[in-house]
């Protein structure tokens, strides 16, 4: 089962800290943001491995529907070790700090500054999670 928060208050300016443990047999895992499981802002899905996608991250957002992928080949992150993400975003855009300190944006295409679901999928263990 995914762990799943529903209720959380994220909002924008906060920062949103993500660690956990990737398993060894990895293929694909995503953390998902927004309003419920049908309203997704932001889909942050770092691929080893899953169709013709290697070494790859994917972002995406679904209201209604999946709109179009943007895919970073940037990938710090390795099978069987522990991993940091931390998120923050404004109305405009999401900024995504890697495990190496890099950053990544991806649209905040809902224009919204407030969000309330968190699911995390995949083959990850998270130890924690915070919002400051």
């Amino acid at each position: 089962m995914a762990p799943t928060v529903s209720d959380m208050r994220f909002v924008a300016g906060q920062e949103l800290s993500i660690i956990g443990r990737i398993k060894a047999d990895c293929d694909f895992f995503s953390i998902n943001i927004g309003h419920d499981p049908n309203n997704i802002a932001l889909h942050f899905n770092p691929r080893f491995k899953y169709n013709k996608d290697r070494k790859v991250i994917v972002c995406n957002s679904n209201r209604g529907g999946w709109g179009s992928e943007q895919k970073e080949s940037n990938f710090p992150f390795q099978r069987d070790a522990d991993f940091k993400v931390v998120f923050n975003f404004n109305n405009d855009q999401f900024f995504i700090r890697l495990p190496d300190g890099s950053i990544i944006t991806f649209p905040n295409r809902f224009g919204d500054d407030r969000f309330t679901h968190l699911q995390v999928d995949g083959d990850v263990k998270i130890h924690s999670f915070k919002i400051i």
